[in-house]
């Protein structure tokens, strides 16, 4: 980016920095005054040098005024103030979410792959914002890296993230703090351009999206032209993805602003992990649940489809911070037609919702892994398999002893083994005859289910309900 200043072409990467004006200190005029010498020659020169000096910092903060004047009237993006900032300090500049994903980072290539590699970002390239201060710092004092410094972004009374500066050695004084803070403004004005755009631009696509996983966007060649005209790719093989937040938010004590300001920041979440990887992806928000129709080789098995999905809600999971909720996700089996979605769809969120009951909060399932849990969940009365489950086991069924849940275990794996003694022993690292006597032990209390197979197919499906949460 090039910024004219009158007649004078600079390009923001050439500006001088602070620390060019004030080597490593950022004395005030008062502080300076006080430390003049005795002598009189000597006080002149020093008085001249502390005028000089102020008026080195006047010059560039207005030179820094007509940068950022001239990003605002030009219309300027997020990377246009990074660009900018990162030319005032010599470094690298970025902008960040709340809870510290990247938006926007600008610098010469190499300070941005060292500001990258810094330990403030975790392993999926969040920045730690739970740990690093905002405003000024004090390295000698808090122990702070004082080569960077971080300000909030704010408008409307609201936070919409972190402008961040990083200098290759100098430390930032507080008139860097405070040149900082100035540009935050610039990027408040960006960033609430950009979601507004994005607000108009994402109601139209979570229409589209929404009729066609209802089957309501029309004839296949239809869907795929207008999804086109979105930026999203439907003409290829997908699996239909669900990710939903754990969190009841009809029976949440948070207030209707909180709960949706974490829904927008959810959706955003996943909205930029999936465009880091393919830019066409359909995804849109609806209530609690974010969707997306991942690109998926119909031959590829359901393991390496797991992995994509993984790896995507890693990084929308970040490293353990920034406020986020947990949330459950469900994928479905690849379709190769636009028709095929609503059906997806409904396998996706029955992946989630089966998922959650089997594995707990933030469950990761596809529905091929679901199994008889798919018939199960089809039972709406949950105190009806309550009751199955309590004749079935007896006081197996509770935790009342602390040796009931290894009775279960070693049930499970033998019923799992077909009653095979040897390998069950193998598995469950028991002696043979260890075995044997829980054998006898169990089936006085259940029955003979060693040579009764309708009895082990109950018990099965006892074990499998009891393992579903919230029956």
């Amino acid at each position: 980016m090039v910024i004219v200043d009158n007649d004078r072409p600079r390009d923001a990467h050439t500006l001088p920095s602070f620390a060019d004006a004030a080597p490593g200190t950022d004395p005030s005029p008062a502080t300076a005054l006080d430390s003049l010498p005795q002598d009189p020659a000597a006080r002149v020169q020093a008085l001249e040098q502390v005028v000089a000096h102020q008026a080195a910092l006047l010059e560039r903060e207005d030179e820094v005024h007509r940068i950022l004047v001239r990003v605002v009237l030009a219309g300027g993006s997020l990377h246009d103030v990074c660009d900018a900032v990162a030319g005032f300090f010599g470094g690298a500049a970025l902008v960040t979410t709340t809870d510290g994903r990247v938006l926007a980072i600008a610098g010469d290539e190499s300070e941005v792959e060292r500001v990258r590699a810094l330990p403030c970002f975790d392993r999926t390239g969040r920045l730690l914002v739970e740990s690093e201060p905002v405003g000024e710092r004090d390295g000698s004092a808090t122990g702070a890296d004082p080569t960077r410094a971080l300000v909030k972004i704010a408008a409307g009374g609201s936070d919409h993230g972190l402008l961040g500066a990083f200098s290759p050695d100098a430390a930032l004084t507080p008139t860097d703090v405070h040149m900082l803070e100035r540009a935050a403004t610039v990027a408040a004005l960006a960033i609430t351009k950009e979601q507004a755009v994005a607000a108009v631009e994402g109601k139209y696509r979570a229409e589209f999206l929404r009729d066609a996983l209802a089957g309501r966007a029309g004839e296949s060649g239809d869907a795929v032209s207008h999804a086109a005209s979105l930026g999203w790719n439907l003409a290829r093989p997908v699996v239909v993805v669900v990710a939903e937040t754990d969190e009841n938010d009809e029976q949440t004590t948070r207030s209707p602003e909180e709960v949706r300001g974490l829904q927008e920041r959810f959706v955003r979440a996943w909205v930029q992990a999936v465009r880091a990887r393919d830019a066409s992806v359909p995804v849109a928000g609806f209530s609690q649940e974010v969707v997306a129709l991942l690109p998926a080789d119909p031959t590829a098995s359901a393991d390496a489809v797991m992995r994509t999905v993984a790896d995507i809600a890693k990084v929308v999971r970040g490293d353990g911070g920034g406020g986020r909720r947990s949330f459950s996700t469900g994928v479905s089996r690849p379709i190769t037609s636009v028709g095929d979605l609503p059906a997806a769809y409904a396998e996706a969120r029955k992946a989630v919702h089966v998922g959650r009951q089997m594995h707990g909060e933030s469950a990761l399932t596809h529905f091929d892994a679901l199994g008889i849990y798919r018939l199960l969940a089809l039972i709406p009365d949950g105190a009806d398999l309550r009751r199955f489950v309590d004749e079935s086991l007896g006081e197996l069924a509770t935790d009342d002893s602390p040796e009931n849940e290894d009775l279960r275990r070693t049930l499970s794996v033998l019923i799992d083994t077909n009653i095979n003694v040897a390998e069950t022993a193998r598995q469950l690292f028991f002696h043979y005859n260890t075995l044997r006597y829980r054998i006898a032990k169990l089936e006085r209390m259940l029955g003979p289910f060693t040579t009764d197979a309708q009895l082990r197919l109950t018990l099965a499906l006892a074990l499998r309900i009891h393992q579903m949460r919230g029956i």
